[in-house]
């Protein structure tokens, strides 16, 4: 019977629910601002979601995405300095900003590949492997920054993070436009299928010749891409760099990727769906912080959304089954 409620409202159900209740509540969650601040603070959630979204698929899961965004956003900000020293003005040049967001991607690619590779090839357990590497990342974050705090970066960066085209901010548009590739990627294409057949039957997937290490490999590479791409936006946004950057994503990430219906047990699941579960995610964050709810108890109610979520995916899969 919950299986069958939950199917009948689904999650834009929900989120018209949640949108409406607190409209009510505070007289600040409908304004434009505030809106907006939803719509950017959910793009980077639903950037990293993405990736997420990938390794989840597979039977996978990433918990280091919110280190790894602090150590991209690190290596950005520390290979920019050294390009750029004393002189942040406006006209720094292409290569003063491409190189640096170069490094970022390449940062987030490598974790991703090592973690990839780990638990591809070595056989560690997703959770271990990507859970060392939460540490690692970290630590190295720390490490390159000296625990410091790098602040003041060239305006063609912050438009990346802060920008507007015909009034619409650019970072929307971008995690609007990563979210139709994946959808392509997935939907479209043979590896998109590999993707599915791998969290669904991977013992299939190896009998009819297809190397499935080489795509077990490959998600958690692209899920470290989204983390370079989203310390992109977050230093755009922040313009400032701190090893600290993205406590806490990983959860929202995974709170996303499971509220929009992606099994926790791989082979089932859609992008579009992951970017409605950041939306509500982000409301609901959102509204608590209007309300002067605690960020302790906010942490409380996220991961209980997040029970709720995987509580009613294995009964859906009992029944199914």
């Amino acid at each position: 019977m919950l299986g069958n409620v939950v199917n009948r409202l689904g999650i834009v159900s929900v989120l018209i629910v949640a949108f409406v209740v607190l409209s009510f509540l505070s007289p600040h969650f409908l304004t434009v601002s505030n809106l907006t601040n939803i719509m950017l603070q959910v793009a980077i959630t639903t950037i990293i979601g993405v990736g997420m979204t990938f390794v989840i698929l597979t039977g996978g899961i990433d918990l280091s995405v919110g280190s790894i965004v602090a150590l991209c956003v690190v290596v950005m900000a520390v290979t920019h300095k050294a390009l750029a020293p004393g002189d942040y003005g406006a006209a720094q040049g292409l290569v003063v900003i491409a190189f640096p967001m170069a490094l970022s991607l390449l940062a987030g690619m490598t974790a991703g590949l090592v973690n990839g590779t780990m638990v591809a090839v070595a056989r560690v357990p997703a959770f271990i492997m990507t859970l060392g590497m939460m540490s690692i990342a970290r630590g190295l974050a720390y490490i390159i920054s000296d625990n410091q705090t790098i602040s003041v970066f060239p305006e063609g960066l912050k438009y990346l993070g802060d920008g507007r085209v015909f009034g619409f901010p650019v970072l929307v548009l971008a995690s609007l436009l990563i979210v139709l590739l994946a959808s392509i990627v997935l939907g479209q294409t043979m590896y998109g299928r590999y993707v599915y057949a791998l969290g669904g039957n991977r013992v299939a997937l190896r009998l009819s010749g297809i190397n499935a290490t080489a795509i077990e490999i490959s998600v958690y590479v692209i899920s470290g891409l989204s983390c370079g791409i989203a310390a992109i936006a977050l230093l755009g946004r922040l313009n400032v760099a701190q090893p600290v950057a993205g406590l806490g994503y990983e959860l929202d990430a995974i709170a996303a990727v499971i509220i929009g219906g992606t099994s926790i047990f791989g082979g089932e699941g859609r992008v579009f769906n992951t970017l409605l579960g950041a939306l509500l995610v982000g409301i609901i964050r959102n509204g608590l912080n209007l309300l002067n709810v605690s960020p302790n108890v906010q942490l409380v109610v996220i991961g209980s959304i997040i029970v709720l979520a995987v509580f009613y995916d294995k009964l859906r899969n009992r029944a199914g089954a």
